[in-house]
């Protein structure tokens, strides 16, 4: 009757000391860059600078500056259109440094679930 079990040696088929450092060195990079990214400030603007959005790297919004020339309260919509588009610009910013910070840690291994 054959034993059964795991016996740790790397001909095993399991995880060897080596690559659990490398998985836990990974593990820390990620978290570092991650507290990294949640502190920087991503900004953009539209109506040509007539809007600013300033967003944190965990997607907040920071601050919102409006130039009071557009402010026509005749025409608020424009002006809605307008923000909504600088946050989502500087939304989309803070993904992107986000996805880069990723790619470059993992060296473009496909992690998946990391909302990051």
């Amino acid at each position: 009757m054959a034993k059964s079990g795991f016996r740790g040696s790397p001909q095993g088929g399991g995880m060897n000391a080596n690559m659990i450092k490398q998985a836990q060195k990974m593990q820390a990079e990620l978290l570092k860059a991650q507290n990294e990214l949640d502190e920087r400030e991503f900004t953009a603007s539209s109506g040509g600078g007539a809007v600013t959005a300033a967003v944190s790297g965990k997607r907040e919004l920071l601050r919102l500056d409006i130039s009071p020339e557009v402010v026509d309260p005749e025409d608020v919509e424009i002006l809605s259109d307008m923000i909504v588009a600088a946050v989502n610009e500087a939304s989309r910013a803070a993904e992107k440094a986000a996805s880069d910070n990723i790619s470059r840690l993992t060296g473009g291994l496909n992690l998946g679930g990391f909302g990051l």
